[in-house]
């Protein structure tokens, strides 16, 4: 798996955990928006080291990894 693929699983994963947050209230949404906060955090912090090791600029990096999950799929809080 290169890089870039990894990235755009940490991506999916993060906007799966996104989309969970619809509709929850209270404890539930608590919980889950901790759940979501935490893949959001790993996906920044992978996109951050793959910029600092590749030389790329970071926000390019950011916006082709949204890109892609964006357009390969429907997005699931939809």
């Amino acid at each position: 798996m290169t890089d870039i693929e990894h990235l755009i699983l940490l991506e999916r994963a993060a906007e799966t955990e996104r989309a969970k947050l619809a509709g929850l209230i209270g404890d539930e949404y608590d919980e889950q928006w901790r759940a979501w906060f935490k893949a959001s955090e790993a996906i920044q912090a992978a996109i951050t080291e793959h910029a600092t090791g590749s030389g790329e600029n970071r926000y390019e990096v950011e916006q082709a990894v949204k890109a892609a999950v964006r357009h390969a799929e429907q997005d699931p809080a939809e």
